[in-house]
């Protein structure tokens, strides 16, 4: 059975396809394909507050695209949600309704605690090579930061951060922001010594991919390098020499900044990416409630 999902998020859009097979009375998720439009709506939403028609006529092109690319690998059911951008932007709901009214999707506005809840419905803390250890998932988005932990296998605690990639890239970042992030690691993750962090997002696959020696792990120190590295770098060198997209070469510098910061406050010596994210676990709670109903 195919589910799909779309994840409209701050630096881009994307449309993902997973086949689900059941083996053994557990079921396997399987990435069929995935389509990503870099819109880079949170450029306009956290600088201007608004989108521009011109960005609203882009977005809905790419919805009415992927309304055409889930008729023809007809899931059984998909879900669109948009995250940090559309919740700013002062014309976010009229966006969603232009989106209704001529791509013909429904996209749903969620908070930075409905975001977390549902990546979580995708059991990272399971997929995590370190049985029995907690976990500080951090996922990095263009707006925000999304950052949980896990105690025994368990939520323990939950909090969103408006610090992202986009923001930091356009110093829209106050000081106090990294206070706030920097109090709630320490207090809830300081007294852990026993500790896993784990990544989520295209930032921090990229860094592994680039750094890491033993995947899906990236050491903190070797992160903390790769940082100086990249940032010591111009943007034209990052694609040129690193082979970067260019909406990666310029974001990658500020989600590094992110992932070093949280992995210093909380005395994390690595760093784990599974690659799980928003519409992974879209689609686990679309298969959840299909297998409910029947």
């Amino acid at each position: 059975m195919k589910f799909a999902a779309i994840d409209i998020g701050s630096n881009a859009v994307r449309l993902l396809f997973q086949n689900i097979y059941v083996r053994d009375g557990t079921p396997v998720f399987h990435k069929d394909s995935i389509v990503r439009v870099p819109l880079r709506l949170g450029e306009q939403a956290f600088l201007d507050g608004k989108f521009t028609p011109d960005k609203v006529a882009d977005l809905v092109r790419t919805m009415h695209a992927f309304r055409l690319l889930i008729e023809v690998h007809n899931p059984i059911a998909f879900r669109a949600c948009a995250t940090s951008a559309m919740r700013e932007a002062s014309n976010g709901a009229e966006a969603v309704q232009q989106i209704r009214d001529e791509a013909g999707l429904d996209i749903e506005i969620i908070s930075g605690h409905e975001e977390a809840s549902i990546i979580l419905a995708t059991h990272i803390e399971r997929s995590v090579p370190l049985p029995g250890r907690d976990q500080l998932y951090i996922d990095v988005g263009g707006g925000s930061t999304e950052l949980t932990v896990f105690r025994k296998g368990e939520l323990a605690d939950s909090r969103s951060f408006k610090i992202g990639t986009l923001r930091l890239r356009d110093r829209l970042v106050p000081p106090i922001r990294w206070d706030e992030m920097r109090a709630w690691v320490t207090e809830r993750c300081r007294p852990n010594r026993k500790l896993t962090a784990v990544g989520s997002g295209g930032n921090i696959n990229k860094l592994v991919k680039m750094y890491g020696t033993v995947k899906p792990f990236l050491q903190a120190d070797v992160l903390s390098g790769a940082y100086q590295e990249l940032k010591g770098m111009s943007l034209q060198q990052r694609i040129v020499e690193l082979g970067l997209r260019p909406d990666r070469a310029d974001v990658i510098v500020p989600a590094a900044r992110i992932f070093k910061r949280v992995l210093s406050w909380a005395g994390c010596r690595e760093i784990c990416a599974p690659k799980f994210g928003l519409a992974d676990g879209i689609i686990r709670e679309l298969y959840q409630q299909h297998t409910a109903q029947k």
